[in-house]
């Protein structure tokens, strides 16, 4: 027996020989590698999916090290998108494996979605507009997609649930995203989200441009979010024909 074959033994022992060759076939695109994404790809990774574009135009900082599972004191400074390449390939040598040190937004669309395809997108990103323009851009292409609302400001990991982004709430996140897809005539969206009302925090840093407040974060939260979001590709993947 192959070490490819062993090392995902366990997992095809639950979702069967036909699932793990889908998965093996499947490209899945995440974008945004911090604290949810970076668990999401970690999740994939252990799966056996067979190839990940890995997007984030970040680096690893010091107030990383509390939740992203990629940040440690030796890669602080190195490229997220980088990094989670690496540890992907330590999990598994022969995933296809395509970081992009790269920002998403409605200019760089095309750089993305130009000659390649995906089986299913990720959005783990934090800015609405460019969430919005993804969601968008994975509709016009038939491409199944997943997006993460907040993560910050929260203690119960408990509350994650994947659902459509027309039955949240509670999620401030959540219901900015909501409010502007009915503007673009998009009423459902898969998500995943906790109706757990944001906790009040103190403020302890500087907020970068264009952003109002830092969100608090605790180690368990984001982590939780993030490998639900990979189970829920995972069994879409294997269950598309």
């Amino acid at each position: 027996m192959d070490w490819e074959k062993t090392a995902f033994l366990r997992t095809e022992m639950i979702l069967g020989a036909q699932a793990m060759e889908r998965l093996q076939a499947s490209h899945v695109i995440v974008f945004g590698l911090g604290g949810v994404g970076g668990y999401v790809a970690e999740g994939l990774a252990r799966s056996g999916v067979g190839k990940l574009t890995l997007v984030d135009h970040d680096t690893i900082g010091i107030t990383n090290l509390n939740r992203q599972i990629g940040a440690l004191h030796s890669t602080l400074g190195k490229q997220k998108a980088e990094v989670t390449a690496q540890r992907v390939l330590d999990i598994n040598p022969a995933c296809q494996v395509y970081p992009r040190v790269e920002f998403y937004d409605a200019d760089s669309r095309e750089r993305f979605f130009g000659d390649t395809t995906y089986d299913y997108i990720v959005d783990a990103i934090d800015l609405v507009s460019c969430k919005l323009d993804l969601i968008e851009t994975a509709l016009a292409h038939g491409i199944p997609m997943i997006s993460s609302m907040g993560t910050g400001n929260k203690l119960d990991a408990s509350g994650f649930r994947v659902a459509d982004i027309a039955e949240t709430s509670g999620c401030p996140l959540a219901r900015i995203v909501r409010k502007e897809l009915r503007k673009r005539g998009i009423f459902h969206h898969k998500v995943v989200y906790s109706p757990e009302l944001p906790m009040p925090t103190e403020q302890k840093e500087a907020p970068p441009p264009g952003r109002r407040s830092v969100p608090a974060s605790v180690a368990w939260v984001p982590a939780c979010a993030g490998l639900m979001i990979a189970g829920a590709v995972i069994t879409d993947l294997c269950e598309m024909g």
